[in-house]
């Protein structure tokens, strides 16, 4: 949990840390370069995955990933006391680009050791349930740095938070104390039973790469973990959360602690799931529940997103929602002869601002506005009855997630053999969820600012995804519960 909270306080933080380590003058080129560097924490993690795995067959489980944590604390930490881009210039993206790197490398040889260590220790026919728990701690460190951004903007105002030294640096400081106690917890670890027998026998693998990638049956197991289930997942899990969130506030345009706020209910109320099909599974099998959750994202993806659309397109509102009362206008002189409207705020029906951004330069006498002028509303606030829908269309989403991951890493223990697991299981893994799913807060930007015209064009990336690995894990999967691949 402490290592996903480590990962993921980035990309809550993308559109702050854009403006921190990018020159001004383009904010939507500036995002996208921050949302890079974010997806190349997730394009590393299979190097890592290779590198821990190798050492994780090799040496022991626990050693392993007590060295990941250290390496993900130190970075995390080092990122929020890197100076910003008005004081070192080009070398602090560049620095935050290489502990980002570092991040990734980490946390791909984290998942893998967790899971098959949890899974060495599960009683037969409980793998499910037990692995199950493992799954919610990615969300869980989400919501956790959702919960602790919210808490450090709380209590400040906007400036101090967005400042150089400002607020949003403080959830990297705080991820040393975290640190340091699952550092405590895992050093009273022992080792896994199964992997001790390995090490008592002289029977652990000497080569786990070249056993993992050369040997053709084992082969083909990790390409059809990859395609036929992961894949999916990754796009499913990185879609219902973070492209939600990112969607909420940069579309919909939803002021900050509502758009926040609305995920982390979601969470709380979707998070048990992880575990009820995770439990599911030892008795049905894992692959139907992990199908149904891809196919549910590719269903409801563009109905959920254009939903938020429509409730939040100010032209639609009624009553209920606005009241146009204007408070005051925000001039900024450009030119001798003309000023731009910066913002407009208005009140909402609830009292809440909102502010309408105008962009075009009109004549110092007000008489008019270019015809074509096309406002922003920013910081808006949904009325309680739309909060709700969108708390429970996000829960939906999340659920989907659940049913996709709850079941998966007793799915990948079971595909390989003990002495290759760490490195077999942790590659797919990786590629599925940092390459695929990683990438798709990136593609999503990238393809709503290359088609502007359609603002749920993000969405058929991980539609087309999850559709692809739907029918492939349908076709070649087996739902058969492997409680004797240890043998």
């Amino acid at each position: 949990m402490i290592e996903w909270y480590d990962f993921y306080i980035f990309g809550m933080l993308a559109k702050t840390i854009s403006t921190q380590f990018f020159p001004e003058g383009n904010p939507t080129a500036a995002l996208l370069s921050t949302l890079a560097i974010f997806a190349a924490g997730f394009l590393v993690r299979p190097f890592g995955a290779l590198v821990f795995g190798r050492l994780g067959d090799l040496i022991g489980r626990k050693h392993t990933f007590l060295l990941t944590l250290v390496i993900m604390g130190l970075s995390t930490f080092l990122i929020g006391c890197v100076p910003n881009y008005k004081s070192i210039g080009i070398v602090a993206p560049i620095i935050v680009l290489i502990l980002r790197l570092l991040q990734g490398l980490a946390l791909g040889g984290e998942y893998g050791g967790a899971a098959t260590y949890v899974a060495e220790h599960a009683p037969v026919g409980k793998r499910g349930y037990y692995t199950s728990w493992i799954q919610t701690t990615a969300t869980l460190g989400l919501f956790i740095a959702l919960g602790i951004i919210l808490l450090v903007k709380s209590n400040m105002s906007d400036a101090g938070f967005n400042a150089n030294w400002g607020g949003w640096r403080y959830p990297f400081w705080i991820s040393v104390a975290l640190v340091g106690i699952s550092i405590y917890i895992r050093l009273k670890m022992k080792e896994s039973p199964l992997f001790s027998e390995l090490q008592a026998a002289g029977t652990t693998s000497k080569n786990p790469i070249k056993e993992s990638f050369s040997h053709k049956s084992n082969f083909k197991m990790v390409l059809l973990a990859l395609f036929g289930a992961v894949m999916g997942q990754g796009v499913i899990w990185y879609t219902g959360q973070f492209y939600a969130q990112n969607f909420l506030e940069t579309k919909c345009n939803i002021e900050f602690e509502q758009s926040r706020t609305i995920i982390l209910w979601a969470i709380v109320f979707a998070t048990p799931f992880f575990v009820f099909w995770g439990k599911l599974s030892d008795k049905v099998g894992r692959k139907w529940i992990m199908m149904a959750g891809l196919l549910c994202g590719v269903l409801f993806y563009r109905p959920i997103f254009s939903a938020f659309l429509k409730d939040t397109d100010v032209k639609e509102w009624t009553k209920k929602d606005l009241i146009t009362v204007k408070e005051d206008t925000t001039f900024k002189k450009e030119k001798k002869d003309s000023l731009r409207i910066t913002g407009i705020h208005f009140k909402d029906y609830y009292g809440n601002r909102f502010t309408k951004v105008i962009t075009d330069t009109i004549d110092a006498t007000l008489n008019k506005i270019n015809a074509d002028t096309k406002p922003t509303y920013i910081n808006k606030k949904i009325n309680p009855e739309k909060y709700i829908k969108f708390i429970f269309l996000v829960w939906l989403m999340i659920l989907f997630v659940t049913m996709a991951y709850g079941p998966v890493a007793a799915f990948l223990v079971e595909l390989f053999p003990t002495k290759i697991r760490y490195t077999s299981m942790s590659l797919p893994y990786h590629i599925g969820n940092g390459v695929f799913g990683g990438l798709v807060p990136f593609i999503g930007l990238l393809l709503t600012t290359s088609f502007p015209s359609d603002p749920l064009v993000g969405l058929w990336y991980p539609i087309g995804i999850a559709a692809l690995c739907f029918l492939i894990g349908s076709i070649y999967l087996n739902n058969k519960i492997d409680e004797n691949v240890d043998d």
